[in-house]
């Protein structure tokens, strides 16, 4: 019995050896598969979780040569999951290297780790990459080609395919330093998105007062005394405040089901064509 029971923990112990280690290529393969699809075919049942079957398939097929550990771990990735894309991508190169090391053993811990990361890593995410990155660099883009500089439109195509890299190496990363680094940074994800949310609404209030262009050329006249509406009470007031006027109209409609962007366009389009015919503003 004894015999039997070393020759079985020598079995195991040598399965454990063997087990299939992802190389760069792999893991780029994965990443791309998910980056690409990620938003193709989500869902409302499982959102991304059939982006991530399928971007992890090929790396899961050699991690499980059997066949039903293999159709397990692919059923366990259908579950639901749903963050931004960029963030994820370390998340799941966290779980496919708990899946290389512990195999199906780790089939519970690998969903809790992509449950519990998705919210926070999401937060951070969110705040960076759909608010900060495209607000910087749009603006920057956006200011160069309104002076009629072909660059502007040339720089936001380079940055976006440098992000294309910059999540093939969070993947990369999330690998290299399994569950270490998300739990260890998970502590701390909260400060780093408070302040991320404050330079990202310091970024969008400069970017009013620099990219909002609208202004009144009213002026009261009295005998010789001249007031001009704009310079001497507006701006008196507060710099830019019919900038930020419009901004907050458009962000209060945009919170109305019937106002889509494409009418809050032709809004503004109709405000200015109107306020110029009268002479009464310049948008």
């Amino acid at each position: 019995m004894s015999n039997e029971m070393t020759n079985a923990a020598n079995a195991a112990a040598q399965s454990a050896e063997g087990r299939y280690e992802p190389t760069k290529a792999d893991l780029k393969r994965a990443a791309d598969r998910y980056n690409f699809m990620a938003c193709n075919i989500f869902n409302y049942e499982s959102q991304m979780g059939a982006a991530v079957a399928w971007a992890l398939a090929p790396v899961l097929r050699k991690i499980y040569p059997n066949d039903e550990e293999y159709k397990a771990a692919l059923n366990n990735h259908f579950n639901y999951f749903n963050a931004t894309t960029c963030m994820s991508s370390m998340i799941l190169g966290a779980t496919t290297a708990t899946e290389a090391r512990d195999g199906i053993a780790a089939k519970e811990a690998v969903q809790s780790l992509k449950t519990s990361l998705m919210g926070p890593f999401s937060g951070v995410a969110d705040t960076i990459v759909w608010v900060l990155w495209p607000t910087i660099m749009g603006s920057i883009a956006g200011y160069m080609a309104q002076q009629g500089n072909p660059l502007g439109a040339i720089v936001w195509f380079i940055c976006n395919v440098a992000f294309w890299f910059v999540k093939q190496k969070l993947f990369e990363v999330g690998y290299t330093s399994g569950t270490k680094l998300v739990t260890e940074l998970g502590e701390k994800l909260s400060t780093f998105t408070e302040a991320a949310s404050i330079m990202g609404l310091s970024v969008v209030g400069a970017l009013i007062a620099t990219s909002v262009k609208i202004s009144t050329g009213l002026t009261f006249q009295v005998g010789e005394v001249a007031l001009n509406l704009q310079t001497d009470i507006f701006d008196a007031i507060m710099p830019s405040l019919l900038p930020v006027l419009l901004t907050v109209l458009v962000y209060k409609l945009l919170g109305k089901k019937k106002w889509t962007p494409t009418k809050l366009i032709l809004l503004i389009i109709a405000i200015a064509l109107v306020g110029s015919f009268f002479g009464v503003l310049a948008v």
